[in-house]
């Protein structure tokens, strides 16, 4: 059986549970993942079956895309997620989770876009846009 991981948003207004395994970290690079965060975002992943939000009245969405959200903590405006329409899977800020989660970074996608100001030199995989 997974142990459940919890997550929180900074403020501790969202709590989101997942009862199943999470992915590997991954890094993207693009311009709206740098906007959002001022560097680049690193989620790992889970299914939707297998989490549970708490505070969901508090989160707030934004579609930077057509296709997919960001959600984000109302009270304290940390990034939460990132969902892709129609996906059964969600990305979910690495940064939500204690330290002890067992997480490994995965690889690096849209690295064609990433800023001018930091280098990626990890050794993981790097795609020019994304991994699939």
């Amino acid at each position: 059986m997974t142990e459940d991981k919890i997550g929180r948003c900074l403020c501790g207004a969202v709590t989101i549970t997942v009862r199943g395994k999470l992915g590997p970290v991954s890094y993207c690079h693009c311009t709206q993942c740098r906007r959002q965060t001022g560097l680049y975002y690193a989620t790992t992943d889970a299914a939707l079956s297998e989490i549970e939000i708490t505070g969901r009245d508090r989160i707030g969405a934004y579609r930077a895309s057509p296709d997919a959200e960001r959600a984000f903590c109302r009270d304290c405006g940390s990034p939460l997620y990132w969902k892709a329409d129609g996906e059964p899977r969600i990305s979910l800020m690495a940064g939500l989770f204690p330290n002890s989660t067992g997480l490994k970074g995965g690889y690096h996608i849209y690295c064609a876009d990433k800023g001018d100001f930091y280098e990626i030199n990890d050794g993981l995989p790097q795609y020019s846009a994304s991994s699939s």
